[in-house]
C-alpha cells in the first residue's frame, strides 16, 4: 500500500506535466454506465465485512493493500474506456474535492478529541451510559458526529473497563452519538452542510425535522438503558475487582484541556469555509478547489500538529492515543472514494442511468413526490453510499431549489435529511465515526459485531423505528 500512495501522486503530476491539455477534466456520462461498473465498490464492502471473519489476521496487515487493488481494478478499465486524462481527472477531482477535505477535517478531530483524558473511575452503570449517551447525543448536532465520538468514546470505555459486555455500548454510541445526534444543525453531520452550502437555513432542520429527531433520541436512549439494565444485572456482569483496569480514585479530573479551545477552532472552521465565499477558485485538472476550503484545510492541519505539541504526553498517553484507527479510517475510505464514483455517476444520471427504478420509485404517476420513498432511497443508498453526495443526488431529484425545498416541499426535503443523517447508523461505513469508533474499542479490547453482526443489531433496533417513523412522519 505504501508504494502505491507514492507513485499515485507521482503518475498524476507527471501526467499534468507533459499535457497542458490535461487542465480540464473529462466529463463522462453515467448514462452511459451499466452496474457491472459498480462491481468494484462492492468489492470492497463485501472485503470489509467478510475478511475480518475469514482471515482476521491476513486483514489486519493487508487491509490497505486491498482496498488500493480494488480502486485499481476500477480506475485500469476505466482508464481504458474513458482514456486515462478521465481516469486522472476523475481521480483528482475524488482526492481533492471529496476524500482530502474528509480526511483532513476527520484527524483534526481524532487527533484533538484524543488529547483530552478524563482522569478517574467512572462506574458504568446503565443510569451513567445512558446520560454519556445522551450528552453525546446533544453535542453531536454542534460539534459535529465525529467531534462528539471522539471526545466521548474513551471516558465511555474506561467507566465500562469493568464489564463482561461492553459491545451494545459501543452499538447504541454509533447509532445515537455517531448518527442521530448531528441532525439538528449542519454542523451535525456532512449531508446537512452540504444542505447550508446550497441555501437551507443553518436552523432550518432544527425547526423541520426537531419531532423525528426527538423520537429517534428518545426511543434509543429508552431502549438502551433496558439493555444496558439487563446486562448490568447480570450476577456475573462485573470483572473481579483486581480485574479492573482502572480502580477507584480520588475524583475525576480533566488533562489536555487545552484541546477544547482547539475543538472549537475546528468548529469555527468548518462553519468559516461555509459562511466566507471571496468568489477565489483553483483548477486543478478541471477540479475546483475553492479559497475558502484551501484555508479550512491548511488551518485544520495547523491545529491538528498544534493539538500534538501542546498535548501533556500524559493525557495520550491516559488514552492510549495511537494511530491505527484513523490510519485504517483513511485507507478504507480512500478505497471507497474512488471506487464509489461510477456508482454516483450513475446515480447522478437519473432516469437515465442504471438506478433510473430508484429516482423514479420517489415520485408518483403525477410527478409529485413521495415523502416516504425520499426517505428509505435516501437512507438505504446512504447506509452503503457515501451520504453526502447521495443528499445530493436526492435534494436535486426534488428540485434543487432551496427556496422551494425549505417551503412548498419541506416535508420532502425533510424526509431527505432524515434519511441521510439517521440511515448513516445502518452499517459501519454508513458514517466515517461508525468504523473509527468501532476501530477505537476494538484497540481498547472489546470484541466488537462483525459487519453483518453489526447489521444484525440496527436491523433489530433501528429499521422497526425507521417504519414507526414513516408512519407517524413521512406517510404519503
Amino acid at each position: 500500500m505504501r508504494r502505491v500512495s507514492t507513485l499515485l501522486p507521482q503518475f498524476l503530476f507527471a501526467l499534468m506535466a507533459l499535457s497542458p491539455a490535461l487542465s480540464h477534466a473529462a466529463d463522462f456520462d453515467g448514462a452511459t454506465l451499466t452496474p457491472i461498473w459498480g462491481l468494484p465498490f462492492a468489492g470492497i464492502l463485501l472485503s470489509i465485512a467478510l475478511f475480518p471473519l475469514i482471515a482476521p489476521k491476513f486483514w489486519h496487515h493487508h487491509y490497505g493493500k486491498i482496498a488500493a487493488v480494488w480502486a485499481v481494478l476500477f480506475l485500469a478499465p476505466f482508464a481504458m474506456k474513458f482514456g486515462v486524462h478521465a481516469a486522472a481527472a476523475n481521480t483528482v477531482h475524488a482526492m481533492l474535492s471529496e476524500y482530502i477535505p474528509f480526511i483532513v477535517l476527520l484527524t483534526a478531530l481524532y487527533v484533538v478529541a484524543g488529547g483530552i483524558c478524563v482522569r478517574g473511575n467512572l462506574h458504568g452503570t446503565p443510569r451513567l451510559n445512558t446520560g454519556i449517551l445522551a450528552l453525546g447525543t446533544l453535542l453531536a448536532s454542534f460539534m459535529g458526529t465525529t467531534g462528539a465520538a471522539m471526545l466521548l468514546i474513551r471516558p465511555l470505555l474506561r467507566a465500562n473497563d469493568n464489564r463482561r459486555h461492553v459491545a451494545h455500548v459501543v452499538v447504541f454510541f454509533i447509532f445515537l452519538v455517531a448518527n442521530a445526534g448531528g441532525a439538528l444543525t449542519p454542523l451535525g453531520d456532512p449531508p446537512l452542510f452540504l444542505g447550508f452550502l446550497k441555501g437551507v437555513d443553518f436552523f432550518w432542520t432544527m425547526r423541520n425535522i426537531l419531532p423525528e429527531t426527538i423520537f429517534m433520541w428518545v426511543a434509543l436512549l429508552v431502549l438502551f438503558y433496558l439493555v444496558d439494565r439487563h446486562y448490568y444485572l447480570n450476577r456475573e456482569e462485573e470483572l473481579p475487582v483486581a480485574q479492573d483496569p482502572t480502580p477507584d480514585s480520588a475524583g475525576i479530573r480533566i488533562e489536555g484541556k487545552v484541546n477544547f479551545v482547539l475543538l472549537l477552532a475546528v468548529i469555527g472552521l468548518v462553519l468559516m469555509s461555509g459562511l466566507w465565499k471571496p468568489g477565489i477558485a483553483f483548477d486543478v485538472m478541471g477540479t475546483e478547489v475553492p479559497l475558502p476550503a484551501l484555508v479550512r484545510d491548511g488551518l485544520l492541519i495547523v491545529v491538528t500538529v498544534l493539538s500534538l505539541v501542546v498535548t501533556p504526553h500524559a493525557a495520550r498517553s491516559g488514552n492510549e492515543f495511537n494511530w491505527e484507527p484513523i490510519l485504517e479510517v483513511g485507507k478504507l475510505f480512500a478505497g471507497i472514494f474512488l471506487t464509489i464514483i461510477p456508482v454516483i455517476a450513475m446515480l447522478k444520471a437519473g432516469t437515465d442511468g442504471a438506478f433510473a427504478g430508484v429516482i423514479r420509485a420517489v415520485s408518483d404517476g403525477n410527478g409529485q413526490p413521495i415523502d416516504s420513498m425520499y426517505f428509505w432511497a435516501t437512507g438505504v443508498l446512504s447506509s452503503f453510499l457515501d451520504n453526502a453526495p447521495t443528499y445530493l443526488v436526492f435534494f436535486n431529484t426534488a428540485g434543487g431549489d432551496p427556496a422551494t425545498l425549505m417551503t412548498r416541499d419541506a416535508a420532502t426535503l425533510a424526509a431527505i435529511s432524515a434519511g441521510a443523517v439517521f440511515m448513516g447508523a445502518n452499517t459501519y461505513i454508513g458514517n466515517a465515526p461508525n468504523l473509527m469508533v468501532k476501530a477505537i474499542a476494538e484497540s481498547r479490547g472489546v470484541r466488537m459485531p462483525s459487519f453483518f453482526g453489526y447489521m444484525a443489531w440496527s436491523c433489530a433496533v433501528l429499521v422497526p423505528l425507521f417504519l414507526v417513523m414513516t408512519f407517524i412522519f413521512f406517510r404519503a
